[in-house]
């Protein structure tokens, strides 16, 4: 179930429909330098992903992209591995109220895995505030709804809702996202804090990893946001 991407990173896709349209999702597994899994938008736990991540060395940490989607399954996390920490995206802990996180991810990472992944609040949103996250080591930028990445090989409804939406092979938010902005300005300097990342290769939440050229895609992605120099 876990594809290999490069050293001490992997991730895992399974299906998600939302609104109808079958979107997908992607799960991604950094294993730390200090030991354990960091675990972003857990997949669901089946037996057979399970020996997987057992195999590189069990979950320490559970971390979703924001109160969206990224939290699914967190409960069988919790249940499989009861001494793994589960961390909270702005506004999730009221949506969970059956978890109990261990602490609430802001854009200060963590000690316990910042050797490894850095971290950033991407805010201005009306009503998700997500955790954008960097994998230094592999040089991989990882999103969650604000970067779909739709391309030929996604599957037809993805592709149809790519186009129409303006994320068809482009790494970037779909048009309802951008409607829904609530300050520009601090949506700016978030994408622009992801962008002083040196990255290379996209993780999206949804769609196709984008192995190189991630730093221009993004860029490109975010033109009708960062074209304008007011703040």
């Amino acid at each position: 179930m876990l594809t290999h991407l490069d050293t001490n990173l992997w991730i895992c896709e399974e299906p998600l429909r939302f609104f109808g349209f079958e979107i997908g999702r992607i799960t991604t597994v950094v294993r730390l330098s200090s030991g354990g899994l960091f675990v972003q938008s857990p997949a669901r736990l089946t037996p057979e992903l399970k020996r997987e991540l057992d195999d590189l060395g069990g979950v320490r940490f559970v971390a979703p992209a924001s109160k969206l989607h990224g939290h699914l399954y967190m409960e069988q996390y919790r249940d499989a591995y009861p001494d793994a920490k589960l961390l909270a995206a702005p506004g999730l802990a009221s949506r969970r109220s059956d978890l109990v996180f261990d602490s609430y991810l802001g854009s200060v990472p963590d000690p316990r895995w910042s050797a490894d992944v850095d971290q950033t609040v991407i805010a201005g949103h009306r009503w998700l505030t997500e955790i954008a996250f960097f994998h230094r080591p592999s040089r991989t930028l990882v999103l969650g709804d604000v970067g779909y990445h739709v391309t030929p090989e996604s599957p037809l409804s993805l592709r149809l809702l790519g186009r129409a939406a303006g994320v068809y092979e482009r790494v970037g938010a779909p048009v309802d996202f951008r409607l829904t902005v609530s300050n520009e300005a601090a949506l700016r300097r978030s994408i622009r804090e992801v962008l002083a990342w040196d990255f290379d290769r996209v993780i999206p939440g949804h769609g196709s990893v984008l192995e190189s050229g991630g730093r221009e895609a993004v860029l490109d992605g975010f033109d009708w946001l960062l074209r304008t120099t007011e703040e």
